[in-house]
């Protein structure tokens, strides 16, 4: 059993682990994850694939509203600007992003569960 065997003569103990940077390995998920934004989503009626590449952005965008967070430190902690550099253009990106987030919420989804009609239940 491997629990049983002695590790002692295991010279490479980093070897258990394929990654020995975690932390290279954290930002490079998190950089995958956090994906370039545009100043305004796609629009349209149809789910695009800006909005699946964006479709964490989008539920944490919702969340901040719920939770009734401010836009200026939605925008830094999301899209990584500070909205004292220009606010119009944040607010602008912020107000977009949400709008297209509630359109994914109310109707949107339909697609990813492959109803298309959105008459459909």
């Amino acid at each position: 059993m491997w629990y049983g065997e002695d590790l002692s003569s295991i010279k490479d103990r980093g070897a258990f682990c394929g990654h020995r940077n975690h932390q290279a390995v954290w930002s490079s998920l998190m950089e995958r994850s956090t994906p370039t934004f545009l100043d305004e989503p796609p629009p349209g009626p149809q789910l695009t694939s800006y909005d699946r590449e964006h479709m964490v952005l989008y539920l944490r965008l919702l969340d901040a509203e719920r939770d009734g967070a401010d836009w200026r430190e939605v925008v830094q902690v999301l899209f990584g600007l500070d909205a004292n550099d220009d606010p119009q253009r944040c607010q602008k990106i912020h107000a977009a992003h949400l709008a297209r987030a509630k359109w994914m919420s109310e109707s949107g989804y339909r697609e990813l569960l492959g109803k298309v009609n959105p008459t459909e239940p």
